[in-house]
Protein backbone atom coordinates (compact mmCIF):
# COMPACT_ATOMS: atom_id res chain seq x y z
CA UNK A 1 0.00 0.00 0.00
CA UNK A 2 1.20 3.51 -0.79
CA UNK A 3 0.72 5.96 2.07
CA UNK A 4 1.45 9.65 2.55
CA UNK A 5 1.84 10.27 6.29
CA UNK A 6 1.64 13.83 7.57
CA UNK A 7 3.02 14.54 11.04
CA UNK A 8 1.72 17.70 12.68
CA UNK A 9 3.73 19.99 14.90
CA UNK A 10 2.57 18.38 18.16
CA UNK A 11 3.45 14.89 16.90
CA UNK A 12 7.02 16.14 16.31
CA UNK A 13 7.16 18.43 19.34
CA UNK A 14 10.01 16.66 21.17
CA UNK A 15 12.79 14.16 20.64
CA UNK A 16 10.63 11.43 22.14
CA UNK A 17 7.80 12.18 19.71
CA UNK A 18 10.16 12.25 16.75
CA UNK A 19 11.39 8.81 17.81
CA UNK A 20 7.78 7.62 18.04
CA UNK A 21 7.07 8.99 14.54
CA UNK A 22 10.19 7.33 13.14
CA UNK A 23 9.24 4.01 14.74
CA UNK A 24 5.80 4.08 13.12
CA UNK A 25 7.27 4.93 9.71
CA UNK A 26 9.95 2.24 9.99
CA UNK A 27 7.35 -0.36 10.99
CA UNK A 28 5.23 0.48 7.93
CA UNK A 29 8.27 0.26 5.65
CA UNK A 30 9.27 -3.07 7.23
CA UNK A 31 5.75 -4.36 6.50
CA UNK A 32 6.33 -3.65 2.80
CA UNK A 33 4.41 -0.40 2.37
CA UNK A 34 5.57 2.57 0.30
CA UNK A 35 5.69 5.62 2.54
CA UNK A 36 6.12 9.32 1.84
CA UNK A 37 6.22 11.70 4.80
CA UNK A 38 5.10 15.31 5.12
CA UNK A 39 6.40 17.12 8.20
CA UNK A 40 5.19 20.28 9.92
CA UNK A 41 7.45 22.49 12.00
CA UNK A 42 8.21 21.07 15.44
CA UNK A 43 5.80 22.21 18.14
CA UNK A 44 5.01 25.91 17.83
CA UNK A 45 8.20 26.79 15.95
CA UNK A 46 6.40 28.67 13.17
CA UNK A 47 4.52 30.89 15.60
CA UNK A 48 7.71 31.51 17.56
CA UNK A 49 9.56 32.55 14.41
CA UNK A 50 6.74 34.88 13.37
CA UNK A 51 6.71 36.46 16.82
CA UNK A 52 10.39 37.34 16.46
CA UNK A 53 9.90 39.24 13.20
CA UNK A 54 9.71 42.67 14.79
CA UNK A 55 10.75 44.51 11.66
CA UNK A 56 9.26 45.33 8.29
CA UNK A 57 9.95 42.13 6.35
CA UNK A 58 8.48 41.57 2.92
CA UNK A 59 6.51 38.43 2.09
CA UNK A 60 9.43 36.60 0.53
CA UNK A 61 11.70 37.19 3.52
CA UNK A 62 8.94 36.12 5.91
CA UNK A 63 8.41 32.91 3.92
CA UNK A 64 12.13 32.15 4.03
CA UNK A 65 12.23 32.72 7.80
CA UNK A 66 9.19 30.61 8.68
CA UNK A 67 10.39 27.83 6.37
CA UNK A 68 13.16 27.10 8.87
CA UNK A 69 10.69 25.28 11.13
CA UNK A 70 9.77 22.71 8.49
CA UNK A 71 13.36 22.51 7.24
CA UNK A 72 14.51 21.54 10.72
CA UNK A 73 11.75 18.95 11.15
CA UNK A 74 12.57 17.06 7.95
CA UNK A 75 16.24 16.88 8.87
CA UNK A 76 15.45 15.56 12.36
CA UNK A 77 12.99 12.97 11.05
CA UNK A 78 15.30 11.86 8.22
CA UNK A 79 18.13 11.36 10.71
CA UNK A 80 15.86 9.37 13.06
CA UNK A 81 14.82 7.12 10.15
CA UNK A 82 18.44 6.64 9.08
CA UNK A 83 19.27 5.52 12.65
CA UNK A 84 16.67 2.78 12.16
CA UNK A 85 18.16 1.61 8.90
CA UNK A 86 15.51 3.25 6.71
CA UNK A 87 16.74 4.77 3.47
CA UNK A 88 15.30 8.28 3.66
CA UNK A 89 16.01 11.72 2.23
CA UNK A 90 14.68 15.11 3.19
CA UNK A 91 13.03 17.16 0.46
CA UNK A 92 12.71 20.94 0.78
CA UNK A 93 12.30 23.89 -1.58
CA UNK A 94 15.42 24.13 -3.70
CA UNK A 95 15.91 20.35 -3.79
CA UNK A 96 16.01 18.66 -7.18
CA UNK A 97 13.13 16.46 -6.01
CA UNK A 98 10.95 19.30 -4.72
CA UNK A 99 7.34 18.68 -5.90
CA UNK A 100 5.06 21.58 -4.88
CA UNK A 101 5.12 24.42 -7.40
CA UNK A 102 2.97 27.51 -6.93
CA UNK A 103 2.67 31.08 -8.13
CA UNK A 104 3.49 34.10 -6.00
CA UNK A 105 0.01 34.04 -4.45
CA UNK A 106 0.39 30.49 -3.18
CA UNK A 107 -1.89 29.04 -5.88
CA UNK A 108 -0.72 25.59 -6.90
CA UNK A 109 0.52 24.99 -10.44
CA UNK A 110 -1.37 21.73 -10.84
CA UNK A 111 0.30 20.34 -13.95
CA UNK A 112 3.85 21.06 -12.79
CA UNK A 113 3.15 19.69 -9.32
CA UNK A 114 1.56 16.54 -10.75
CA UNK A 115 4.62 15.85 -12.89
CA UNK A 116 7.03 16.36 -10.01
CA UNK A 117 4.94 14.36 -7.56
CA UNK A 118 4.72 11.48 -10.04
CA UNK A 119 8.50 11.50 -10.42
CA UNK A 120 8.95 11.45 -6.64
CA UNK A 121 6.45 8.59 -6.32
CA UNK A 122 8.40 6.46 -8.79
CA UNK A 123 11.20 6.04 -6.22
CA UNK A 124 9.03 5.07 -3.24
CA UNK A 125 9.93 1.41 -3.54
CA UNK A 126 13.42 2.07 -2.19
CA UNK A 127 13.43 5.46 -0.43
CA UNK A 128 11.24 7.39 2.02
CA UNK A 129 11.05 11.09 1.11
CA UNK A 130 10.51 13.39 4.10
CA UNK A 131 8.93 16.52 2.62
CA UNK A 132 8.48 19.93 4.20
CA UNK A 133 4.80 20.74 4.60
CA UNK A 134 3.23 24.19 4.26
CA UNK A 135 5.85 25.39 1.76
CA UNK A 136 5.79 25.86 -1.99
CA UNK A 137 8.22 27.19 -4.55
CA UNK A 138 7.56 29.23 -7.65
CA UNK A 139 9.20 28.55 -10.98
CA UNK A 140 11.89 31.11 -10.16
CA UNK A 141 12.87 29.12 -7.09
CA UNK A 142 11.41 31.59 -4.58
CA UNK A 143 9.62 30.22 -1.52
CA UNK A 144 5.93 30.83 -0.96
CA UNK A 145 3.53 29.22 1.51
CA UNK A 146 0.21 27.41 1.21
CA UNK A 147 -1.47 29.35 4.00
CA UNK A 148 -3.03 28.20 7.25
CA UNK A 149 -3.17 24.42 7.49
CA UNK A 150 -0.76 24.20 4.59
CA UNK A 151 0.88 20.99 5.78
CA UNK A 152 -2.47 19.18 5.59
CA UNK A 153 -2.89 20.61 2.11
CA UNK A 154 0.58 19.40 1.11
CA UNK A 155 -0.20 15.89 2.33
CA UNK A 156 -3.59 15.41 0.68
CA UNK A 157 -2.48 17.09 -2.53
CA UNK A 158 0.61 14.88 -2.80
CA UNK A 159 -1.44 11.85 -1.82
CA UNK A 160 -3.66 12.49 -4.81
CA UNK A 161 -0.90 13.34 -7.27
CA UNK A 162 1.33 10.46 -6.12
CA UNK A 163 -1.56 7.99 -6.56
CA UNK A 164 -1.44 7.02 -2.90
CA UNK A 165 -3.96 4.63 -1.40
CA UNK A 166 -4.23 6.62 1.78
CA UNK A 167 -3.20 9.84 3.48
CA UNK A 168 -2.73 9.56 7.23
CA UNK A 169 -2.88 12.77 9.26
CA UNK A 170 -0.99 12.14 12.50
CA UNK A 171 -2.00 14.65 15.15
CA UNK A 172 -2.78 15.09 18.84
CA UNK A 173 -6.47 14.13 18.73
CA UNK A 174 -8.20 10.77 18.48
CA UNK A 175 -9.48 11.50 14.99
CA UNK A 176 -12.82 13.27 14.79
CA UNK A 177 -14.70 13.26 18.10
CA UNK A 178 -18.43 13.47 18.82
CA UNK A 179 -17.62 16.65 20.75
CA UNK A 180 -14.71 18.55 22.24
CA UNK A 181 -13.44 16.23 25.03
CA UNK A 182 -12.18 19.28 26.91
CA UNK A 183 -15.76 20.54 27.16
CA UNK A 184 -18.20 17.61 26.97
CA UNK A 185 -18.23 14.36 28.91
CA UNK A 186 -18.26 11.04 27.11
CA UNK A 187 -16.86 12.31 23.82
CA UNK A 188 -15.86 9.39 21.61
CA UNK A 189 -14.16 8.81 18.32
CA UNK A 190 -16.20 8.93 15.11
CA UNK A 191 -15.10 5.99 12.97
CA UNK A 192 -16.22 7.49 9.65
CA UNK A 193 -17.26 10.93 8.45
CA UNK A 194 -17.85 12.49 5.03
CA UNK A 195 -15.80 15.37 3.64
CA UNK A 196 -18.88 17.60 3.60
CA UNK A 197 -19.64 16.91 7.26
CA UNK A 198 -16.04 17.52 8.26
CA UNK A 199 -15.67 20.68 6.24
CA UNK A 200 -18.78 22.15 7.82
CA UNK A 201 -17.29 21.34 11.23
CA UNK A 202 -13.87 22.70 10.23
CA UNK A 203 -15.26 26.05 9.14
CA UNK A 204 -17.16 26.25 12.41
CA UNK A 205 -14.21 25.72 14.72
CA UNK A 206 -13.23 22.03 14.65
CA UNK A 207 -9.45 21.80 14.23
CA UNK A 208 -8.93 18.35 12.75
CA UNK A 209 -8.01 18.67 9.08
CA UNK A 210 -7.51 22.00 7.34
CA UNK A 211 -10.55 22.64 5.10
CA UNK A 212 -8.31 23.65 2.18
CA UNK A 213 -6.76 20.18 2.19
CA UNK A 214 -10.06 18.35 1.68
CA UNK A 215 -10.62 19.94 -1.72
CA UNK A 216 -7.80 17.71 -3.04
CA UNK A 217 -9.42 14.50 -1.82
CA UNK A 218 -11.19 12.29 -4.34
CA UNK A 219 -13.13 9.05 -4.02
CA UNK A 220 -10.05 6.94 -4.74
CA UNK A 221 -8.02 8.43 -1.90
CA UNK A 222 -8.67 7.51 1.72
CA UNK A 223 -7.80 10.09 4.38
CA UNK A 224 -7.48 9.04 7.99
CA UNK A 225 -6.78 11.01 11.17
CA UNK A 226 -4.91 9.17 13.95
CA UNK A 227 -3.33 10.06 17.30
CA UNK A 228 0.47 10.08 17.41
CA UNK A 229 0.51 8.12 20.68
CA UNK A 230 -0.78 4.97 19.01
CA UNK A 231 2.40 4.62 16.99
CA UNK A 232 0.59 2.85 14.14
CA UNK A 233 0.10 4.53 10.77
CA UNK A 234 -2.16 1.87 9.32
CA UNK A 235 -5.02 1.40 11.79
CA UNK A 236 -7.46 3.32 14.00
CA UNK A 237 -8.58 6.91 13.96
CA UNK A 238 -11.29 8.41 11.77
CA UNK A 239 -11.73 7.61 8.08
CA UNK A 240 -12.81 10.58 5.95
CA UNK A 241 -14.96 9.46 3.03
CA UNK A 242 -16.11 10.86 -0.30
CA UNK A 243 -15.19 13.96 -2.24
CA UNK A 244 -16.70 17.37 -2.71
CA UNK A 245 -19.34 17.59 -5.40
CA UNK A 246 -19.91 20.87 -7.19
CA UNK A 247 -23.63 20.80 -7.84
CA UNK A 248 -26.43 23.17 -8.73
CA UNK A 249 -29.73 21.63 -7.73
CA UNK A 250 -33.33 22.82 -7.99
CA UNK A 251 -36.10 21.37 -5.83
CA UNK A 252 -38.63 19.46 -7.96
CA UNK A 253 -41.69 20.36 -5.90
CA UNK A 254 -42.78 23.80 -4.65
CA UNK A 255 -42.24 24.77 -1.05
CA UNK A 256 -44.19 27.03 1.26
CA UNK A 257 -42.65 29.29 3.87
CA UNK A 258 -44.51 29.30 7.17
CA UNK A 259 -43.45 32.28 9.26
CA UNK A 260 -44.10 32.74 12.96
CA UNK A 261 -43.63 36.25 14.33
CA UNK A 262 -43.15 37.12 17.96
CA UNK A 263 -41.66 39.62 20.35
CA UNK A 264 -37.96 38.96 20.91
CA UNK A 265 -38.04 35.35 19.68
CA UNK A 266 -34.25 35.34 19.80
CA UNK A 267 -34.46 35.77 23.59
CA UNK A 268 -36.98 32.97 24.12
CA UNK A 269 -35.10 29.76 24.98
CA UNK A 270 -36.68 26.64 23.51
CA UNK A 271 -39.10 28.41 21.18
CA UNK A 272 -37.49 26.99 18.03
CA UNK A 273 -37.53 23.49 19.51
CA UNK A 274 -41.20 23.80 20.46
CA UNK A 275 -42.24 24.94 16.98
CA UNK A 276 -40.13 22.29 15.25
CA UNK A 277 -41.46 19.55 17.53
CA UNK A 278 -45.03 20.43 16.58
CA UNK A 279 -44.20 19.76 12.93
CA UNK A 280 -42.16 16.67 13.71
CA UNK A 281 -45.00 15.00 15.59
CA UNK A 282 -47.03 14.80 12.35
CA UNK A 283 -44.03 13.98 10.13
CA UNK A 284 -43.86 17.33 8.35
CA UNK A 285 -40.33 17.58 7.01
CA UNK A 286 -38.56 20.92 7.42
CA UNK A 287 -36.53 21.64 4.30
CA UNK A 288 -34.84 24.74 5.76
CA UNK A 289 -35.14 27.24 8.60
CA UNK A 290 -34.46 30.98 8.56
CA UNK A 291 -34.61 33.15 11.65
CA UNK A 292 -34.71 36.88 12.19
CA UNK A 293 -34.89 39.26 15.11
CA UNK A 294 -38.59 38.63 15.70
CA UNK A 295 -39.55 35.75 13.40
CA UNK A 296 -38.81 32.17 12.42
CA UNK A 297 -39.58 30.80 8.97
CA UNK A 298 -39.96 27.10 8.20
CA UNK A 299 -39.77 25.91 4.58
CA UNK A 300 -41.99 22.84 4.12
CA UNK A 301 -43.52 20.98 1.20
CA UNK A 302 -46.40 23.06 -0.15
CA UNK A 303 -48.89 20.20 0.14
CA UNK A 304 -48.37 20.20 3.95
CA UNK A 305 -48.44 24.00 4.34
CA UNK A 306 -52.04 24.33 5.54
CA UNK A 307 -51.55 21.61 8.12
CA UNK A 308 -48.31 23.25 9.29
CA UNK A 309 -50.02 26.63 9.57
CA UNK A 310 -52.75 25.23 11.79
CA UNK A 311 -50.30 23.43 14.07
CA UNK A 312 -48.12 26.49 14.50
CA UNK A 313 -51.18 28.68 15.03
CA UNK A 314 -51.99 26.59 18.09
CA UNK A 315 -48.54 27.44 19.44
CA UNK A 316 -49.10 31.12 18.73
CA UNK A 317 -52.37 31.10 20.67
CA UNK A 318 -50.75 29.33 23.64
CA UNK A 319 -47.57 31.44 23.84
CA UNK A 320 -47.80 35.13 24.66
CA UNK A 321 -44.38 35.83 23.15
CA UNK A 322 -45.75 34.83 19.72
CA UNK A 323 -47.93 37.14 17.67
CA UNK A 324 -49.02 35.55 14.40
CA UNK A 325 -48.37 32.94 11.73
CA UNK A 326 -48.54 33.40 7.98
CA UNK A 327 -47.89 31.32 4.86
CA UNK A 328 -46.43 32.15 1.46
CA UNK A 329 -46.86 29.47 -1.22
CA UNK A 330 -45.16 28.64 -4.50
CA UNK A 331 -41.54 28.98 -3.38
CA UNK A 332 -38.64 27.41 -5.29
CA UNK A 333 -35.15 26.72 -3.93
CA UNK A 334 -31.94 26.52 -5.94
CA UNK A 335 -28.90 25.21 -4.09
CA UNK A 336 -25.26 25.70 -5.00
CA UNK A 337 -23.01 23.14 -3.34
CA UNK A 338 -19.25 22.98 -3.62
CA UNK A 339 -16.19 22.38 -1.48
CA UNK A 340 -14.52 25.53 -2.74
CA UNK A 341 -17.33 27.96 -1.88
CA UNK A 342 -15.81 29.07 1.44
CA UNK A 343 -12.55 29.96 -0.32
CA UNK A 344 -14.24 32.21 -2.86
CA UNK A 345 -14.48 35.77 -1.55
CA UNK A 346 -17.66 37.50 -2.70
CA UNK A 347 -19.41 34.24 -3.58
CA UNK A 348 -22.77 35.42 -2.17
CA UNK A 349 -22.59 38.58 -4.26
CA UNK A 350 -21.65 36.53 -7.33
CA UNK A 351 -24.91 34.61 -6.90
CA UNK A 352 -27.24 37.34 -5.73
CA UNK A 353 -26.25 40.27 -7.94
CA UNK A 354 -27.11 38.79 -11.36
CA UNK A 355 -30.43 37.54 -9.96
CA UNK A 356 -31.25 41.02 -8.72
CA UNK A 357 -30.18 42.56 -12.03
CA UNK A 358 -32.71 40.27 -13.74
CA UNK A 359 -35.46 41.79 -11.58
CA UNK A 360 -36.04 38.60 -9.60
CA UNK A 361 -36.97 39.03 -5.95
CA UNK A 362 -35.09 36.77 -3.54
CA UNK A 363 -37.20 35.56 -0.62
CA UNK A 364 -34.29 34.17 1.39
CA UNK A 365 -30.63 33.22 1.21
CA UNK A 366 -29.48 30.48 3.59
CA UNK A 367 -25.81 29.52 3.73
CA UNK A 368 -23.61 26.85 5.27
CA UNK A 369 -19.88 26.22 4.97
CA UNK A 370 -20.34 24.32 1.71
CA UNK A 371 -23.66 25.45 0.22
CA UNK A 372 -25.84 28.42 -0.63
CA UNK A 373 -29.63 28.09 -0.95
CA UNK A 374 -31.57 30.73 -2.90
CA UNK A 375 -35.36 30.94 -2.38
CA UNK A 376 -37.40 32.63 -5.13
CA UNK A 377 -40.95 32.57 -6.45
CA UNK A 378 -41.86 29.33 -8.21
CA UNK A 379 -42.48 31.13 -11.50
CA UNK A 380 -38.93 32.55 -11.41
CA UNK A 381 -37.23 29.23 -10.80
CA UNK A 382 -36.13 28.40 -14.36
CA UNK A 383 -34.65 31.83 -15.02
CA UNK A 384 -32.90 31.80 -11.63
CA UNK A 385 -31.46 28.36 -12.34
CA UNK A 386 -30.07 29.53 -15.70
CA UNK A 387 -28.48 32.58 -14.08
CA UNK A 388 -26.80 30.54 -11.34
CA UNK A 389 -25.61 27.93 -13.82
CA UNK A 390 -24.11 30.71 -15.90
CA UNK A 391 -22.14 32.01 -12.91
CA UNK A 392 -20.84 28.59 -11.78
Amino acid sequence: MRVVAKFGGTSLGSGDRINRAADSIAAAVEAGHEIAVVASAMGNTTDALLDEIEFDADDRDRAEIVSMGERTSVRMLKAALAARGVNALFVEPGSDDWPVIANDLGEVNVEETKQRASKLAADLDHVVPVITGFLAQNLDGEITTLGRGGSDTTAVMLGRYMNADEVVIVTDVEGVMTGDPRVVEGARNVGRITVDELRNLSFRGAEVVAPSALSYKDDDLDVRVVHYQHGDLLTGGTLIEGQFQNLIDMQDEPLACVTVAGRAIRNSPGILADLSQALREVDINIDAVASGMDSVTFYVNEDRAEEAENLLHEKVVDDQTLSSVTVDDDIAVIRVTGGELPNRPGVIQDIVQPIAEAGINIHDVITSATSVAIFVAWDDREETLEIVQGEF
